[in-house]
């Protein structure tokens, strides 16, 4: 364990960011080129989720059948049924904000799995381009956050509620969604706030076999895959997922069965 200077924000510090953000006026992504930044709300502001008013879930496409994904030769390649981080952002990592752990903030020998919620209502998200601006929504968050401000969007992969699966940030660096555990740690965010919403079907069919890819490749086992607050003191990633979750590694769900 090292002492880092990322850690996942929990709800307060996205709360922190949002309001920060909504201050200073969320900038559009620039036409004809990827966003930079969003035009988004957070939690807060006029128009965002709040207790009072709690959306239905999100109709979403019956889920597809699984397929057969060819990984990649590299050992952090990304997976062919995953988005790339060219469709969402030019941004890079900002390097100098880099755990320092003797690796300058490389991954290591990947052994484990954490899955998490992003806390934000996600019934406006059918489109891609609606997908991509939560992307740069959460990324955003992360880069500006205080008083340790993170090198980019803390999480590895994406998946938003159609279950199109999103590389975040690039696998070969570590994490910074769990405080002081992000070493070999993979962090996967579901778009949702899963006290609240519950996960597509859609999204569920994508996050199960996503995980179970990734057990298969880096030869994990059920155990090693955990939720946020199995990890730490927070609701992440809401009770809706996690029971989703606990199902999936009993004995017969998919996770268990890999």
């Amino acid at each position: 364990m090292y002492d880092t200077v990322e850690h996942h924000p929990d709800r307060r510090d996205i709360l922190t960011g949002g309001l920060l953000l909504g201050v200073a006026g969320l900038l559009s992504a620039c036409a004809g080129g990827r966003p930079n930044m969003p035009d988004a709300v957070w939690p807060g502001q006029a128009g965002s989720f709040d207790r009072a008013s709690r959306p239905s879930t999100t109709a979403s496409p019956t889920p597809p059948r699984p397929v057969q994904v060819a990984q990649p030769t590299d050992y952090f390649g990304r997976p062919s049924n995953v988005i790339p981080r060219s469709r969402w952002t030019n941004q890079g990592i900002i390097t100098s904000r880099l755990t320092s752990n003797g690796d300058s903030g490389r991954m290591g020998r990947i052994s484990r799995i954490t899955v998490h919620h992003d806390s934000l209502d996600n019934g406006s998200i059918r489109s891609e381009g609606e997908a991509v601006r939560r992307l740069n929504l959460v990324r955003t968050g992360h880069v500006t956050r205080k008083p340790d401000a993170f090198a980019d969007i803390g999480y590895h992969f994406v998946i938003d509620p159609q279950g199109r699966i999103w590389e975040a940030r690039p696998l070969s660096y570590q994490g910074a969604h769990v405080k002081g555990q992000n070493e070999n740690n993979m962090g996967i965010m579901l778009m949702g706030n899963f006290d609240y919403n519950r996960p597509t079907p859609a999204a569920l069919a994508a996050l199960e076999g996503f995980v179970v890819q990734q057990m298969h490749r880096y030869n994990i086992s059920h155990g090693s895959v955990k939720t946020h607050q199995e990890m730490a003191a927070t609701e992440c990633p809401g009770r809706n997922l996690q029971r989703s979750m606990l199902a999936a590694r009993n004995r017969g769900g998919r996770i268990h069965s890999a």
